[in-house]
């Protein structure tokens, strides 16, 4: 006659000893080696803490309406320029070439945020001039709200020289945030929210690009016109003026933070629990080794589950 299974239930036995007893102690040994050591493997294996994290977002940039423009006219150090400071326009005295302008910014996406600056400048020059190079200082208000409120003035720096007398300088870039240490995860920073170019000074220094490029790369946290792409074009008419075009994008941003206490704690627990099961696992399996097999020696005492559920 064939024998089914009927019926079946666990058993639980309980290994009792004294509390002073190498049972006790082999237990203490194994919480010990069962809790401590993954806590170590997780931290001597790098990146435990997490010193530093990152995220996307579209900053908010907004051109400010400044800007400092430097022709070079010639190999003998000619020049003409023109800014919106009017204490660099008193300065330059008859080199002072007043441009006419337009600036529009776009949104494309229509998400309340600018996406793109089209500037556009034209310098008259008198019929005995030519435009040999061009540096140009345009100024920027550059916030970010996503995790910590940043809020800074920053700028785009164009150059361009050339043996050949231009027509024209058309850029079109990208103005890209750099870091050279990770923003807070909260609050409000506005450390560099100074102007660029110190326009109500009236001293020659406050407007030499040596000076101005120099204070602006102290900073831990810039912009910079990346991929200009510059395109010289030739052929400028005595009487037409020079002209430059530049369209600078504003991409979304990969912003790097210092994460805040309870972030570095989930990732932290994370690494431990993932080393902890393999350790709980193992110890697991020497422990009912050494009570099933009397290595120590215990007092077993037999219980099944339904009994023990019948007598609470």
């Amino acid at each position: 006659m064939a024998i089914y299974e009927v019926y079946s239930h666990p058993l639980l036995v309980r290994y009792r000893s004294s509390l002073c007893s190498r049972a006790s102690l082999f237990l203490l040994v194994v919480l010990v080696l069962t809790y401590i050591p993954p806590l170590l493997v997780a931290y001597r294996s790098q990146g435990f803490w997490l010193k530093q994290s990152s995220y996307e977002e579209q900053p908010n940039v907004r051109f400010r309406y400044e800007a400092l423009l430097i022709a070079l006219t010639g190999s003998s150090g000619g020049y003409v320029a023109w800014s919106t400071f009017q204490g660099f326009n008193s300065l330059v005295g008859e080199r002072l070439r007043i441009p006419q302008v337009s600036v529009r910014e776009e949104d494309k996406n229509q998400d309340g945020k600018m996406d793109q600056l089209n500037f556009n400048l034209e310098l008259p020059l008198l019929p005995v001039e030519d435009v040999h190079g061009v540096q140009l200082i345009l100024t920027f208000s550059y916030q970010l709200y996503r995790m910590s409120t940043f809020v800074m003035q920053s700028m785009a720096f164009i150059q361009f020289t050339s043996p050949v007398p231009g027509a024209k300088l058309y850029i079109n870039g990208d103005l890209r945030l750099q870091q050279r240490q990770p923003l807070s995860h909260q609050g409000l920073d506005t450390t560099y929210n100074v102007s660029v170019i110190n326009g109500t000074s009236p001293f020659a220094s406050s407007y030499d690009l040596t000076n101005i490029i120099s204070a602006y790369q102290e900073r831990n946290v810039t912009t910079f016109l990346t991929n200009p792409n510059p395109i010289w074009l030739v052929g400028r008419g005595t009487s037409d003026p020079f002209v430059v075009q530049a369209v600078i994008r504003y991409p979304v941003e990969t912003i790097t933070y210092q994460p805040g206490f309870w972030e570095m704690i989930k990732f932290a627990w994370i690494q431990y629990v993932s080393v902890l099961l393999i350790f709980l696992w193992v110890f697991e399996r020497v422990k009912i080794f050494v009570f099933q097999n009397q290595v120590l020696t215990t007092v077993p005492v037999s219980h099944s589950s339904s009994s023990k559920l019948h007598q609470s």
